[in-house]
Protein backbone atom coordinates (compact mmCIF):
# COMPACT_ATOMS: atom_id res chain seq x y z
CA UNK A 1 0.00 0.00 0.00
CA UNK A 2 1.15 3.33 -1.09
CA UNK A 3 1.62 5.77 1.72
CA UNK A 4 2.70 8.91 -0.39
CA UNK A 5 0.05 11.35 -0.83
CA UNK A 6 -0.31 14.11 -3.93
CA UNK A 7 0.80 11.79 -5.78
CA UNK A 8 -0.49 11.69 -9.54
CA UNK A 9 -0.50 8.21 -11.35
CA UNK A 10 -1.66 7.57 -15.04
CA UNK A 11 -4.18 4.94 -15.87
CA UNK A 12 -4.91 3.70 -19.21
CA UNK A 13 -8.47 3.99 -20.95
CA UNK A 14 -9.43 0.72 -21.59
CA UNK A 15 -9.02 -0.13 -25.32
CA UNK A 16 -7.43 3.73 -25.81
CA UNK A 17 -3.90 4.47 -25.99
CA UNK A 18 -5.02 7.46 -23.62
CA UNK A 19 -3.89 8.09 -20.19
CA UNK A 20 -6.50 9.93 -17.50
CA UNK A 21 -4.89 10.53 -14.09
CA UNK A 22 -5.73 10.06 -10.14
CA UNK A 23 -4.40 12.24 -7.41
CA UNK A 24 -4.47 10.70 -3.71
CA UNK A 25 -4.41 13.19 -0.82
CA UNK A 26 -4.19 11.23 2.50
CA UNK A 27 -2.30 7.97 3.75
CA UNK A 28 -5.34 5.95 5.36
CA UNK A 29 -9.29 6.26 5.61
CA UNK A 30 -12.45 6.07 4.20
CA UNK A 31 -11.97 6.40 0.18
CA UNK A 32 -13.29 9.24 -1.06
CA UNK A 33 -13.69 9.39 -5.01
CA UNK A 34 -13.73 12.87 -6.16
CA UNK A 35 -14.86 14.20 -9.57
CA UNK A 36 -13.72 17.62 -10.50
CA UNK A 37 -16.22 20.44 -12.58
CA UNK A 38 -16.32 20.39 -16.47
CA UNK A 39 -13.83 19.58 -18.33
CA UNK A 40 -11.50 19.49 -14.60
CA UNK A 41 -8.54 17.80 -13.69
CA UNK A 42 -7.39 15.77 -10.25
CA UNK A 43 -5.44 18.50 -9.50
CA UNK A 44 -8.38 21.16 -9.20
CA UNK A 45 -9.73 19.72 -5.63
CA UNK A 46 -6.44 20.48 -4.10
CA UNK A 47 -5.76 23.83 -5.96
CA UNK A 48 -9.22 24.91 -4.67
CA UNK A 49 -8.88 24.38 -1.02
CA UNK A 50 -10.95 21.44 -0.55
CA UNK A 51 -8.33 19.51 0.68
CA UNK A 52 -7.36 22.23 3.22
CA UNK A 53 -11.09 22.29 4.38
CA UNK A 54 -10.69 19.22 5.89
CA UNK A 55 -7.00 18.81 6.47
CA UNK A 56 -7.85 17.73 9.77
CA UNK A 57 -9.52 14.76 8.61
CA UNK A 58 -6.89 13.79 6.21
CA UNK A 59 -4.20 14.44 8.72
CA UNK A 60 -6.23 11.90 11.47
CA UNK A 61 -6.16 9.51 8.41
CA UNK A 62 -10.05 9.80 8.81
CA UNK A 63 -10.67 9.90 4.61
CA UNK A 64 -7.95 9.56 1.59
CA UNK A 65 -9.23 11.52 -1.36
CA UNK A 66 -8.65 9.74 -4.87
CA UNK A 67 -9.07 12.86 -6.96
CA UNK A 68 -9.87 11.98 -11.16
CA UNK A 69 -9.48 13.22 -13.86
CA UNK A 70 -12.95 14.33 -16.07
CA UNK A 71 -13.23 13.12 -19.89
CA UNK A 72 -15.59 16.06 -20.40
CA UNK A 73 -14.36 17.67 -22.88
CA UNK A 74 -15.00 14.40 -25.20
CA UNK A 75 -18.33 13.30 -23.53
CA UNK A 76 -20.74 15.70 -22.25
CA UNK A 77 -19.11 19.23 -22.96
CA UNK A 78 -18.70 18.17 -26.34
CA UNK A 79 -21.72 20.34 -27.18
CA UNK A 80 -21.19 19.77 -31.16
CA UNK A 81 -22.35 16.48 -31.05
CA UNK A 82 -25.88 15.42 -30.52
CA UNK A 83 -26.71 14.12 -26.74
CA UNK A 84 -27.06 10.22 -27.57
CA UNK A 85 -23.35 10.06 -28.98
CA UNK A 86 -22.02 12.32 -25.86
CA UNK A 87 -23.69 9.70 -23.65
CA UNK A 88 -22.14 6.87 -25.78
CA UNK A 89 -19.09 8.31 -25.12
CA UNK A 90 -19.70 8.72 -21.27
CA UNK A 91 -19.74 4.81 -21.42
CA UNK A 92 -15.86 4.88 -21.89
CA UNK A 93 -15.36 6.94 -19.04
CA UNK A 94 -17.56 4.67 -16.75
CA UNK A 95 -15.07 1.73 -18.70
CA UNK A 96 -12.06 3.72 -16.89
CA UNK A 97 -13.54 4.05 -13.19
CA UNK A 98 -14.39 0.60 -13.29
CA UNK A 99 -11.61 -1.07 -14.99
CA UNK A 100 -9.03 0.99 -13.84
CA UNK A 101 -9.38 3.52 -11.13
CA UNK A 102 -11.75 1.33 -8.63
CA UNK A 103 -8.77 -1.35 -8.86
CA UNK A 104 -6.16 1.24 -8.43
CA UNK A 105 -8.29 2.32 -5.07
CA UNK A 106 -8.79 -1.13 -4.10
CA UNK A 107 -5.11 -1.90 -4.36
CA UNK A 108 -3.86 1.32 -2.44
CA UNK A 109 -5.64 0.33 0.60
CA UNK A 110 -5.40 -3.36 0.51
CA UNK A 111 -8.66 -3.98 0.11
CA UNK A 112 -12.41 -3.08 -0.82
CA UNK A 113 -14.02 -0.65 1.42
CA UNK A 114 -17.09 1.17 1.03
CA UNK A 115 -16.20 4.07 -1.46
CA UNK A 116 -17.85 7.51 -1.20
CA UNK A 117 -18.04 9.61 -4.64
CA UNK A 118 -18.36 13.34 -4.48
CA UNK A 119 -18.01 16.08 -6.81
CA UNK A 120 -19.22 19.83 -7.61
CA UNK A 121 -21.37 21.18 -10.74
CA UNK A 122 -20.66 18.72 -14.05
CA UNK A 123 -18.82 16.43 -11.14
CA UNK A 124 -22.27 16.47 -9.04
CA UNK A 125 -23.44 14.44 -11.87
CA UNK A 126 -20.95 12.04 -12.00
CA UNK A 127 -20.89 11.10 -8.84
CA UNK A 128 -24.55 10.97 -8.21
CA UNK A 129 -24.79 9.01 -11.24
CA UNK A 130 -21.60 6.41 -10.55
CA UNK A 131 -22.87 5.66 -6.78
CA UNK A 132 -26.79 5.14 -7.97
CA UNK A 133 -25.24 2.67 -10.50
CA UNK A 134 -22.38 0.88 -8.56
CA UNK A 135 -23.98 0.89 -5.37
CA UNK A 136 -22.29 -2.50 -4.58
CA UNK A 137 -18.90 -0.75 -4.28
CA UNK A 138 -20.19 3.17 -3.42
CA UNK A 139 -22.59 3.66 -0.38
CA UNK A 140 -22.67 7.43 -0.75
CA UNK A 141 -23.01 9.72 -3.11
CA UNK A 142 -22.29 13.55 -2.47
CA UNK A 143 -23.22 16.07 -4.92
CA UNK A 144 -23.16 19.55 -4.64
CA UNK A 145 -24.58 21.88 -6.77
CA UNK A 146 -25.64 19.65 -9.27
CA UNK A 147 -27.79 18.90 -12.29
CA UNK A 148 -29.06 15.82 -12.80
CA UNK A 149 -30.97 15.88 -16.13
CA UNK A 150 -28.26 15.34 -18.95
CA UNK A 151 -31.53 16.21 -21.60
CA UNK A 152 -30.78 20.15 -20.21
CA UNK A 153 -27.09 19.94 -21.12
CA UNK A 154 -27.23 22.33 -24.55
CA UNK A 155 -28.73 18.81 -25.84
CA UNK A 156 -30.16 17.98 -29.21
CA UNK A 157 -30.83 15.31 -31.58
CA UNK A 158 -33.13 11.95 -30.84
CA UNK A 159 -32.27 10.29 -28.01
CA UNK A 160 -32.04 6.89 -26.77
CA UNK A 161 -30.91 3.92 -24.51
CA UNK A 162 -27.37 5.56 -23.84
CA UNK A 163 -28.94 8.50 -23.09
CA UNK A 164 -31.38 7.31 -20.90
CA UNK A 165 -29.37 4.97 -18.76
CA UNK A 166 -27.04 7.74 -18.35
CA UNK A 167 -29.65 10.35 -16.86
CA UNK A 168 -30.32 9.94 -13.03
CA UNK A 169 -33.92 11.84 -13.79
CA UNK A 170 -35.07 9.46 -16.10
CA UNK A 171 -33.83 6.01 -14.71
CA UNK A 172 -34.39 6.60 -11.43
CA UNK A 173 -37.67 7.39 -12.74
CA UNK A 174 -38.26 4.01 -14.41
CA UNK A 175 -36.72 1.99 -11.45
CA UNK A 176 -39.06 -0.59 -9.88
CA UNK A 177 -39.62 -4.37 -8.44
CA UNK A 178 -36.41 -5.92 -6.98
CA UNK A 179 -34.04 -3.46 -8.38
CA UNK A 180 -35.41 -0.59 -6.86
CA UNK A 181 -35.67 -2.51 -3.41
CA UNK A 182 -32.14 -3.37 -3.93
CA UNK A 183 -31.04 0.45 -4.23
CA UNK A 184 -32.67 1.40 -1.55
CA UNK A 185 -31.10 -0.73 0.54
CA UNK A 186 -27.82 -0.04 -0.66
CA UNK A 187 -27.70 3.15 -2.19
CA UNK A 188 -27.48 6.75 -0.55
CA UNK A 189 -27.44 10.34 -1.64
CA UNK A 190 -26.39 13.66 -0.11
CA UNK A 191 -27.38 16.88 -2.37
CA UNK A 192 -26.41 20.29 -1.22
CA UNK A 193 -26.94 23.15 -3.06
CA UNK A 194 -26.88 26.94 -2.11
CA UNK A 195 -30.14 29.54 -3.60
CA UNK A 196 -27.16 32.12 -4.32
CA UNK A 197 -25.52 33.32 -7.59
CA UNK A 198 -25.21 31.03 -10.73
CA UNK A 199 -27.18 28.08 -8.60
CA UNK A 200 -30.07 28.67 -10.54
CA UNK A 201 -28.89 30.13 -13.87
CA UNK A 202 -26.88 29.03 -16.08
CA UNK A 203 -26.61 25.88 -14.46
CA UNK A 204 -29.71 25.25 -12.99
CA UNK A 205 -28.46 23.25 -10.12
CA UNK A 206 -31.06 24.61 -8.10
CA UNK A 207 -34.11 23.42 -9.52
CA UNK A 208 -32.05 19.93 -10.89
CA UNK A 209 -31.57 19.54 -7.63
CA UNK A 210 -35.04 19.94 -5.55
CA UNK A 211 -36.49 18.11 -8.76
CA UNK A 212 -34.03 14.60 -8.46
CA UNK A 213 -34.50 15.34 -4.07
CA UNK A 214 -38.09 14.60 -4.97
CA UNK A 215 -37.73 11.66 -7.46
CA UNK A 216 -35.49 10.09 -4.80
CA UNK A 217 -38.30 10.59 -1.83
CA UNK A 218 -41.18 9.10 -4.31
CA UNK A 219 -38.90 6.45 -4.80
CA UNK A 220 -38.05 5.90 -1.42
CA UNK A 221 -34.54 5.54 -1.83
CA UNK A 222 -32.11 7.22 1.08
CA UNK A 223 -31.45 10.86 0.15
CA UNK A 224 -30.67 14.16 2.61
CA UNK A 225 -31.34 17.35 0.83
CA UNK A 226 -29.50 20.72 2.39
CA UNK A 227 -30.35 23.89 0.75
CA UNK A 228 -28.04 26.89 1.65
CA UNK A 229 -29.05 30.18 1.73
CA UNK A 230 -29.10 33.08 -1.28
CA UNK A 231 -25.87 34.04 -0.45
CA UNK A 232 -24.43 30.79 -1.03
CA UNK A 233 -23.04 30.94 -4.77
CA UNK A 234 -21.62 28.18 -7.35
CA UNK A 235 -18.62 28.57 -6.07
CA UNK A 236 -15.70 27.13 -4.57
CA UNK A 237 -15.57 29.00 -1.32
CA UNK A 238 -18.95 27.73 -0.37
CA UNK A 239 -17.95 24.35 -1.93
CA UNK A 240 -15.55 24.43 0.59
CA UNK A 241 -17.50 25.16 3.68
CA UNK A 242 -20.61 22.42 2.77
CA UNK A 243 -17.46 19.84 2.19
CA UNK A 244 -16.36 20.58 6.00
CA UNK A 245 -20.07 20.96 7.30
CA UNK A 246 -20.71 17.40 5.53
CA UNK A 247 -18.01 15.19 5.13
CA UNK A 248 -16.58 14.53 9.24
CA UNK A 249 -19.70 12.50 10.25
CA UNK A 250 -19.39 10.25 7.31
CA UNK A 251 -15.33 9.51 7.89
Amino acid sequence: MSLVSGQRVELRIPGAEHTLGVLRHGHFGRPVLVFPSENGRAEDFESNGMVGAVQDLVDAGRVSFFCVDSLDGWTWSANEQPTEERAKRHLLYNRWLEEAVLPYIEQELGGRLPIITMGVSMGAYHAVHFALTHAHVVSLGIGMSGNYDVTTWHGWGETGDATYFANPMHYVAGMEGDHLDWIRQHAAVLLVVGEGPFEWEPTRSLPSTRDFAALLERKGIPHQLDVWGSDSAHDWPWWRKQLAHHLPRFC
